[in-house]
């Protein structure tokens, strides 16, 4: 399979080790001063971008009829449009906050733990994310993936940093050292507590589930997610 990549900065360069490992080959890095691009020698393009760059990237990636995996966050503004022009151009789509296998499999855990606490008014949910010093974007993608499934299956409306009011989930982010990515959420109430946490332990899981999610959509037309690359239900 003929991969380019949009963004070649520490994500991209582990995207590339793990196609190269498994056969694939890297037609295109697509970086800031890159100008000209040939868009006829990929089967699919993975975005790795900045926030700025990445729905420019998709607009031409569709345009040339080329499937795209998206991993850059801080442009969410723009999804509803860039599912529009893919379904226009009878593209292929994938967009995650988070493509590590494990991190796909917690939110679908998040969820049906949401689903159980809903009606248990003695616990409030909190959140916790801890990212390397590098990571600009607070809370990170995957944060804001795990509030949405909690409020879509129960009583709470929406997510704040830090101190939240009665009805809203607070979510403390950190940046600390080098650290891939910990997620944990904590249901607690006066007696107990409820925790489920995820710990990448380096950022290959990530690099992975990206490739994994390439290899997934050649040949497809449509807006996919992870849970349908997993089979998750």
């Amino acid at each position: 399979m003929k991969i380019a990549l949009f963004g070649y900065g520490k994500m991209g360069k582990m995207i590339e080790q793990v196609a190269l490992s498994r056969n694939h080959t890297i037609v295109a890095k697509v970086d800031v001063d890159t100008v000209d691009i040939d868009f006829s020698e990929m089967d699919v393009a993975i975005d790795f971008s900045m926030p700025s760059a990445a729905y420019g990237n998709l607009t031409k990636c569709f345009e040339h009829g080329v499937p795209v995996i998206s991993g850059t966050t801080g442009w969410l503004d723009k999804y509803d449009e860039a599912v529009a022009l893919c379904k226009e151009n009878k593209g292929a789509f994938i967009y995650a906050s988070n493509f590590s296998l494990g991190v796909n499999v917690f939110f679908e855990l998040n969820e049906y733990l949401a689903k159980m606490m809903k009606n248990l008014d003695q616990y409030n949910v909190s959140m916790e994310e801890i990212h390397h010093t590098q990571k600009l974007d607070e809370p990170s993608g995957t944060a804001i993936t795990l509030a949405e499934g909690i409020i879509k299956n129960t009583n709470y409306s929406a997510w704040k940093l830090e101190n939240a009011p009665a009805g809203e989930i607070p979510i403390v982010s950190k940046r600390i050292g080098t650290t891939p990515g910990t997620h944990s959420i904590d249901y607690s109430s006066e007696v107990d507590s409820i925790e489920i946490k995820h710990t990448a332990h380096n950022r290959e899981g990530f690099a992975l589930g990206a490739v994994i999610a390439a290899e997934w959509i050649v040949g497809k037309t449509g807006v996919f997610t992870m849970k349908d690359v997993l089979n998750l239900g």
